[in-house]
């Protein structure tokens, strides 16, 4: 029976539905076991003998896929394939899927809950009152706020429409983008120096790696807020903690970093909300993005 390996961590947990379709098109599933991303030898140990993968956010380079000879199809069960090495995907035969729309509208309503939870200091009033302390802070309103998004695709431009339902004014930069609409276009550098709040909706790429880092902290506005719902790697997580440490920033969300389990020291600050990488993670995009990324598989497959 023909094998299709499946790395991400929690698939099929909300509805049978896509491991079921798998199977119904009589193939063998076989799931990630050790609820976490996996690493080189895990990756080539599980999809040895598959002819589809559907992937997480493992990384994918070409010393893997070549550990990899039956593999035809890697169908993404997410927007972003930056951790695939396209070129050795293509050089092998392989086809590579993603689910571009899937993940949009839950990865940009967790980035307003960041916003808002950063602005009116919800988590550590929760964390003051567990510990017995009653101490109303004074936090501050999303409206009329200027908010600047690094990186216009579909998750920046949702997260856009829904600040704008909210009363603030946004602005956005992203070099892939030439057309004119609602939103006005900025230069990176102009866009660091204005924005109360900055969010993060770009790729990873050597290119953009540490994209914000000390210089970019320090053309911030004082007391400015960050937010990265993205990739990790994008954003240096040393100079950001020196940044929220000596008061440049007034407070950082991220839900994606560098190396992930996260074990570095954002986690002491106050003014930090982490969470563990779950942009997609609603029922509904999560089904939504298993039913797509299967249907892809099949597609591959010519199924």
């Amino acid at each position: 029976m023909l094998k299709i390996a499946i790395t991400t961590t929690s698939f099929g947990e909300f509805d049978e539905k896509p491991l079921s379709l798998l199977r119904d098109s009589g193939f063998e599933v076989v799931l990630n076991s050790y609820g976490r991303k996996l690493e080189e030898k895990e990756v080539i140990e599980l999809t040895k003998d598959a002819i589809g993968l559907i992937a997480g956010t493992e990384a994918l380079d070409s010393k893997t896929l070549a550990g990899l000879p039956q593999l035809k199809v890697i169908s993404r069960c997410g927007a972003g394939i930056d951790n695939v090495d396209l070129e050795a995907a293509e050089g092998a035969g392989i086809k590579v899927y993603n689910t571009a729309d899937a993940p949009t509208v839950a990865v940009a309503e967790l980035t307003i809950g960041l916003i808002l939870g950063l602005l009116r200091k919800i988590p550590i009033m929760h964390r003051e009152i567990s510990n017995g302390l009653w101490k109303k802070r004074t936090g501050n309103l999303l409206s009329g706020k200027q908010v600047g998004i690094v990186g216009f695709g579909r998750i920046g431009r949702k997260v856009a429409g829904l600040l704008k339902e909210m009363r603030a004014n946004v602005f956005y930069t992203d070099p892939f983008i030439i057309e004119k609409g609602e939103f006005a276009k900025v230069k990176f550098k102009e866009l660091l120096k204005k924005s109360d709040i900055i969010s993060l909706h770009l790729s990873y790429s050597q290119e953009n790696r540490n994209l914000l880092g000390r210089e970019e902290f320090s053309l911030m506005k004082q007391g400015a807020f960050l937010i990265n719902a993205s990739r990790g790697g994008i954003v240096d997580e040393d100079a950001l903690y020196l940044a929220l440490k000596e008061g440049r920033l007034a407070g950082a969300a991220l839900d994606v970093f560098e190396e992930e389990p996260y074990k570095g020291r954002l986690k002491e600050l106050d003014n930090v909300i982490l969470t563990p990488h779950i942009g997609s993670y609603a029922k509904e995009s999560r089904i939504e993005m298993e039913m797509r990324a299967v249907h892809n598989l099949l597609e591959g497959l010519g199924c």
